[in-house]
């Protein structure tokens, strides 16, 4: 007998850019807090606090911070790691901070490549 696989869900991806590293990561909480408790969240975000940290990880909470500079320009190899490290718990969702929407078209691009098309789903870009 042969028993077919239930398809995989996608990851939600909510990608927040520009602004300060501040309000990203108040516009990332503040979307949390609106979340059932028991799904799991993943947060990457880009560059280093400035005062005290408003996410702090947790059961279902996992935060990841990558130093700052332009994805596309590096290569994405910090980012992808993070990425593929991340996608590997199926977390229900993930917030992805990006500090400049420079190059943010060419970026969105690589994220609707392969492996990634089947693993994420984009639904906000903030």
């Amino acid at each position: 007998m042969v028993v077919a696989s239930l398809p995989q869900a996608r990851a939600q991806l909510h990608l927040h850019h520009g602004g300060s590293y501040s309000s990203r990561e108040a516009a990332i909480a503040a979307a949390l807090s609106n979340l059932p408790e028991n799904q799991t969240s993943v947060v990457i975000l880009e560059g280093l606090p400035a005062g005290q940290d408003l996410l702090q990880p947790g059961p279902h909470l996992h935060i990841h911070r990558i130093a700052p500079g332009c994805f596309c320009c590096i290569g994405n190899i910090s980012l992808r790691v993070t990425l593929n490290r991340t996608l590997r718990q199926k977390p229900a969702h993930i917030f992805l901070s990006i500090a400049t929407d420079e190059h943010l078209d060419k970026f969105k691009a690589s994220l609707l490549e392969a492996p990634y098309t089947e693993l994420l789903e984009i639904v906000t870009s903030l």
